[in-house]
């Protein structure tokens, strides 16, 4: 029986639920100082925290979801990210916002590695991913355009998080239950491409933090340096992630016409260009200009540094290793954001992480070219691997579940 063709919507709504917190970080960060007696550093720092502890999640838990159980660890998630974030909200006291947060945070971790489990056991995750960037980029657009209307505080955006755990909690009970993992003898072969994927690994916690040092701080810099009111920044978010909307689309589009190393490298170049011109930005234009154009070029550049990195080993484990390693830069990038304004301003903040990711644009843009010249290899090793089957991602008990899975 071939697989239904609805969407697995559980895997969509946490994907959004573990997703929103991240793509949020602006303005709960710049809240955070504005609404508590906090530095614009130490708000950063809260926010680098709130990512570490997701991160954390990730790695503990990736390879875990199946011997635990998907619905087990995505309600453990929800509840950690409702009570986390949702205590955060109601309180004014630092440190029981600072732990809110980090509770919150490794909810957040926990939903994203079931997500991310999930959808790499259907026949198409590509789509089911897509569903899940429309999805949570359509709800934080919607949020920054609702947030300023609702008051100051530090409390909407967390509250956000929260409430949107608790909605992605009934969708649950579709998800599988507690399943044996699967273990093969290839497990145990050594990693190919190790120098290629070490470069790629060493690179992207550099090429992440860049990214994030720039978005953990960009509300601060509409509002301070743009004089933008709280109301028109939170526009031109909403309008740079339906523009972000436009970058997967069109990465989807051209696929692999031009191979890796071109768009890698010449998009995070581009991108060096985006930050440097947000940064330094002093009014509507210069500012909705460069966070506009970078949140088009961000998710074509990403799309394609995950398909070198699942191209050099075609079990997927330099996927993980670069993933992770990603995700690292992403928690320390709003920390880092933070103190490099505070110490030299916005526009030298820009000007440093533009210079820094010039510098990390070469060795990928290497290991693309190499890559792209051990093609045919790739796909002969490919072929020559056995299937294994994937445990299905939801309980077969339920008649529009997705039964059959296959490995991303």
């Amino acid at each position: 029986m071939s697989a239904p063709r609805s969407l697995p919507w559980p895997l969509v709504a946490l994907f959004t639920a573990g997703y929103l917190a991240p793509y949020l970080l602006p303005t709960t960060v710049g809240r955070l100082d504005t609404g508590l007696p906090l530095s614009v550093t130490q708000a950063g720092a809260i926010g680098s925290a709130l990512l570490l502890s997701s991160a954390a999640a990730g790695f503990l838990l990736a390879s875990r979801v199946e011997r635990i159980g998907a619905r087990t660890l995505a309600r453990l998630g929800l509840t950690l990210a409702f009570l986390g974030y949702g205590g955060a909200a109601l309180t004014g006291v630092v440190p029981a916002v600072v732990a809110g947060t980090l509770i919150g945070g490794f909810g957040s971790g926990t939903v994203t590695a079931v997500a991310a489990s999930g959808i790499a056991g259907q026949q198409d995750p590509h789509r089911v991913t897509t569903f899940g960037l429309l999805g949570v980029s359509a709800l934080a657009g919607a949020l920054y355009l609702t947030i300023p209307h609702l008051g100051p505080g530090h409390g909407q955006p967390l509250a956000a998080i929260a409430l949107t755990a608790l909605a992605a909690w009934p969708l649950t009970g579709r998800l599988s239950g507690r399943t044996a993992a699967v273990r093969t003898h290839v497990e145990s072969r050594r990693l190919p491409h190790l120098r290629a994927g070490l470069l790629l690994a060493a690179a992207m916690p550099c090429w992440s933090l860049a990214q994030n040092s720039l978005w953990g701080v960009s509300g601060r810099i509409g509002l301070d340096q743009a004089h933008l009111t709280e109301v028109t920044v939170g526009a031109v978010f909403a309008v740079a992630l339906g523009a972000g909307l436009l970058g997967v689309v069109g990465a989807g589009a051209l696929g692999p016409r031009l191979g890796r190393a071109v768009p890698i490298g010449v998009g995070t170049a581009l991108i060096a260009g985006c930050i440097a011109l947000s940064a330094s930005a002093t009014d509507l234009a210069s500012f909705a200009g460069g966070e506009i154009a970078w949140n088009v070029f961000y998710p074509v550049v990403l799309s394609y540094v995950i398909g070198l990195a699942a191209s050099l080993d075609p079990r997927g484990r330099w996927a993980v290793f670069v993933g992770s390693a990603a995700s690292l830069g992403t928690a320390a990038g709003p920390l880092a954001g933070s103190m490099l304004a505070a110490w030299a301003g916005f526009p030298v903040m820009g000007e440093v992480l533009a210079v820094g990711l010039l510098a990390v644009a070469v060795p990928m843009t290497v290991v693309a070219l190499r890559a792209g010249r051990q093609t045919v290899s790739v796909v002969e090793i490919q072929l020559d691997t056995p299937v294994v089957p994937a445990q299905p991602a939801y309980d077969t008990a339920y008649p529009n579940s997705y039964a059959s899975t296959s490995a991303m």
